[in-house]
């Protein structure tokens, strides 16, 4: 299956088992990951994105690489803005988990083909 759609397939099921249960659970996920209705609702998109990327290796590789550009930079905003400008909550431990899942997603889209996605 290749390493980009690999990636995409765990963290895809990561990112939307991290929306339910913050629709589930309706406090902070584990105790740790404060969350609100829109922040559910990107969990559940960034989800679903990169599971549609399993459809091609070159798909995953920029979907990878979308998402991943997109979860650090609100990891830097996380630093700015804990509150997410009053729209998401950025701060604390979802700093740490959107650098972290946002880095390894370009560092493996980096990795992965250089095909371009078509339609």
């Amino acid at each position: 299956m290749g390493l980009n759609r690999t990636v995409a397939a765990v963290l895809g099921v990561v990112y939307l088992a991290a929306g339910v249960a913050g629709f589930v659970l309706a406090t902070p996920i584990f105790g740790l990951f404060d969350v609100n209705l829109l922040h559910n609702i990107v969990h559940l998109v960034f989800g679903a994105a990169l599971l549609y990327g399993l459809m091609n290796t070159a798909l995953a590789t920029n979907i990878n690489r979308t998402v991943g550009a997109i979860l650090v930079v609100l990891g830097i905003l996380g630093f700015v803005s804990a509150d997410g400008f009053g729209l998401v909550p950025l701060g604390g431990a979802d700093i740490w988990l959107h650098l972290v899942s946002g880095v390894i997603l370009l560092a493996i889209s980096m990795m992965g083909t250089r095909e371009v996605a078509t339609a």
